[in-house]
């Protein structure tokens, strides 16, 4: 008989092609086999009966900040919150670290960090600035999935704000070496000018810092980052976009002009508004800012329609230190969420699970080309969650896995149970407790994996 390193038995799997109760046969770190009854043998066998088998979640925007500032999170706090959360895989943006992602070295200690701690695999943004123009090139060659641009001011001194004309070169620079580029998109000039003369009138509250950062300020630089891309026939992607305006302008470029172009939203956006931020203060602190209720509702019908493509965390997290004070304009900003991306989707009227594991698994494989990534697929690497729908999770303070467990979301019952997260075949987590895999990769687009 046939022997298999796992088999997974009897679980409603949510494959490429459709829902099925099937059992999962895996060798090697990858899927093998997909049937309703595998008589085989296998060294371990897990049953599944009575719950979901989700492909794992991709969360394409982390800031686990290694090396150099791991004191904010780390590769193995990060990325232990994340198996929790029923996550097996994380692209990391080139900012907070100390260096950023910006050139062939920062890269190298980058991957040498998230492969020595990381409980997953992972893939690594590069950044682009008016700094390291002359570096998109060898970034590429490494296996970058795109460049990471901010519009407005990043709040880190050493990666500094594109301008139109280094964004317009780096898309040329992207569009050439077959990449996609990723933008932060405030407008510089409407947040500057606001808050200067929010803070000069003596603004220091919540809604001073929501009036610094109005919608326009975020639609006003999609459309311009829109139309730099469809000038220099650049792919884009609109990370965190926070408003149903700002996905419509993405979805027009998409429908109307035919560009490749797409976007992000994350839980906070959908979950949390302007009167979360009034009680929660800093932990729900994060730019584009917390919207309105409506604009949560608009938000959620958008992704039922097709028009955001995947959810992702933007788990961006700091020490409690920087999260206090008086000025709410100077706090600093980021929203830790990254345990809670999957338990935040499930149990949506209109979002059946087969739509979920699109929004935080498929669709972010085929964004960035991670072809053995995304799907429970005979040949995709044995990356699965399981989870029981027909139970809850209250989350608390003391389940969480990141460094600082400053979470917004700390008490919210969601719908569903996060019982245990698979990576390449083996547990990484399981009812409550982490324990170590294989050896985390970088994965590179097209799905090359760098051991």
């Amino acid at each position: 008989m046939l022997r298999f390193d796992l088999i997974i038995r009897g679980g409603r799997v949510l494959a490429a092609e459709g829902e099925r109760v099937l059992d999962v046969a895996v060798r090697d770190g990858r899927i093998e086999e997909l049937s309703p009854a595998i008589s085989a043998s296998a060294t371990d066998e897990i049953s599944a009966a009575g719950l979901h088998v989700f492909p794992g979640l991709m969360d394409a925007h982390v800031h686990f900040n290694e090396p150099g500032r791991t004191e904010w999170e780390g590769f193995a706090s990060g990325s232990a919150a994340l198996a929790a959360g029923g996550g097996t895989f994380f692209i990391e943006m080139p900012l907070n670290a100390s260096p950023p992602t910006l050139d062939g070295p920062s890269f190298d200690a980058k991957k040498l960090a998230a492969e020595a701690s990381s409980l997953t695999d992972f893939g690594l943004w590069g950044g682009l600035t008016p700094d390291n123009l002359d570096h998109l090139k060898e970034l590429a060659e490494r296996g970058v999935v795109g460049f990471k641009a901010f519009m407005c001011d990043s709040g880190i001194a050493d990666f500094s704000r594109a301008d139109d004309v280094t964004l317009r070169r780096g898309m040329q620079i992207a569009r050439r070496v077959g990449l996609p580029v990723a933008v932060h998109a405030e407008s510089q000039e409407i947040t500057s000018r606001l808050a200067a003369e929010i803070a000069s009138g003596g603004g220091r509250g919540w809604p001073d810092f929501l009036a610094s950062r109005p919608i326009s300020a975020e639609t006003e630089a999609i459309a311009r980052a829109v139309s730099i891309a469809r000038e220099t026939g650049c792919s884009l992607h609109v990370v965190h976009v926070s408003s149903s305006a700002g996905v419509e302008i993405v979805r027009r470029a998409r429908e109307d002009s035919k560009q490749d172009v797409t976007c992000e939203t994350c839980p906070h956006y959908l979950l949390l508004n302007e009167t979360d931020l009034m009680t929660l203060g800093a932990r729900a602190k994060c730019a584009p800012p917390l919207r309105s209720k409506d604009e949560n509702a608009r938000l959620w019908d958008l992704i039922r329609e097709g028009a955001i493509h995947f959810v992702a965390s933007d788990h961006s997290p700091a020490p409690p230190s920087m999260k206090t004070g008086d000025d709410c304009l100077k706090i600093w900003g980021g929203i830790a969420g990254v345990q809670s991306t999957l338990l935040s989707m499930l149990g949506r009227e209109g979002l059946p699970p087969a739509r979920v594991a699109g929004l935080i698994a498929e669709r972010v494989a085929q964004r960035f080309r991670l072809n053995r990534k995304g799907r429970i697929a005979v040949g995709c690497d044995a990356d699965m969650t399981l989870v029981d729908l027909a139970g809850s999770t209250t989350l608390k303070s003391s389940d969480l896995l990141d460094r600082h467990k400053f979470n917004p979301y700390t008490g919210r019952t969601f719908r569903g149970v996060i019982h245990r997260t698979i990576a390449r075949g083996s547990t990484i987590f399981h009812d409550g407790r982490i324990s170590p895999g294989k050896k985390a990769r970088l994965i590179s687009p097209h799905g090359g994996a760098h051991d």
